[in-house]
């Protein structure tokens, strides 16, 4: 819930920060250069965070399998006949 109010907040700020500071095509171009500048770090930024989540999801997988596997191979404890 506070992430979803600081994007509408950030969001806000954004537009006003564009109709202020950016009025004329000057500010326009400042803006293009930034996105150009920005862009693909952020998607190499967001390529490694990807990467470092899918590299997680797979040890889980694989530590949840072999504890599976453990599971399975513990002989099952017997209950005497007399209880």
């Amino acid at each position: 819930m506070i992430s979803l109010l600081g994007g509408i907040v950030a969001i806000v700020l954004g537009i006003i920060g564009l109709l202020v500071k950016w009025v004329g095509q000057s500010g326009w171009l400042y803006l293009l250069k930034g996105l150009v500048a920005t862009v693909p770090a952020l998607l190499i930024l967001g390529g490694c965070v990807a990467i470092g989540a899918g590299i997680g999801s797979i040890k889980d997988k694989m530590r949840s399998k072999g504890e599976d596997k453990k599971e399975e191979e513990k002989p099952k404890e017997e209950k005497p006949a007399g209880s």
